[in-house]
């Protein structure tokens, strides 16, 4: 009888394992349709400064970092990567620097106050820890160039 308990412990332990982790793989999978990208800036614009840069997403929520209610699961906030050469490792946190610019109270514009030349913009929605969702949701990358 007590072997019989301690193996039915076992199972329901096992199973409730089972449980926290499938909850945590997709707690932060956005659905396959949903993308971010930018408003009204296209890929060769030429622009003058300051330029506001308008953030667009679908098929997932904007909600501001540190978020620790249940919109945590199907939002988060963007970050603007710029004049990257390569993408930040999408298993960690997004670097805080000039190149990776936090819009943590899930701001959907910006003012950027450019240099004149030539600059890539593209955006990386993080979660509320700031790491990237699995998987990514990453716009394309767009060259502009401000006068």
């Amino acid at each position: 009888m007590e072997q019989a308990m301690h193996i039915t412990l076992v199972r329901i332990i096992f199973i409730l394992c089972l449980s926290v982790f499938a909850v945590s793989v997709t707690a932060h999978t956005p659905p396959e349709d949903a993308r971010v990208f930018f408003i009204g800036l296209t890929d060769g614009a030429v622009v003058s400064t300051p330029l506001k840069v308008k953030f667009g997403i679908e098929k997932f929520g904007i909600t501001p970092a540190g978020t620790k209610d249940k919109r945590r699961h199907t939002a988060g906030h963007h970050h603007l990567l710029l004049d990257l050469k390569q993408l930040p490792d999408l298993d960690q946190p997004i670097p805080r620097d000039d190149h990776h610019i936090h819009f943590d109270r899930g701001e959907t514009e910006a003012l950027l106050d450019l240099s004149p030349g030539k600059h890539t913009l593209q955006l990386l929605l993080g979660d509320e820890t700031h790491e990237p969702h699995d998987p990514p949701l990453i716009s394309e990358k767009i060259t502009i160039t401000v006068e």
